[in-house]
């Protein structure tokens, strides 16, 4: 049975909630790894991450809660998009910063 994903509109997210999302630092670089991609082109289980796996499933869906990361299932693996437009669009700038970190 497949699972529904549940993904939160920006437009719903307080800048609480967006600031407790960016500011891990495995989540930003999770972000800057997505924005370097097409659209729904990188699965989750591509990114060199140093969690373990589970650890890594949490921080994807702190994203998506975060109405920064869009997700698609596509057979075994779960694809991701960054919702930069969206989120600019009720956060001007603050991906910008996020993205330009090294």
């Amino acid at each position: 049975m497949a699972r529904t994903l549940v993904h939160t509109d920006p437009a719903d997210v307080t800048l609480q909630q967006a600031l407790e999302a960016l500011s891990d630092p495995v989540r930003r670089s999770i972000l800057r790894e997505v924005s370097g991609e097409p659209d729904f082109t990188r699965a989750c289980g591509t990114f060199d991450l140093p969690v373990s796996k589970a650890t890594a499933s949490h921080h994807f869906t702190v994203l998506r809660a975060a109405g920064l990361l869009e997700q698609l299932d596509r057979g075994p693996r779960r694809y991701n998009r960054l919702r930069r437009a969206e989120f600019d669009a009720r956060f001007p700038g603050l991906l910008d910063l996020v993205l330009a970190e090294d």
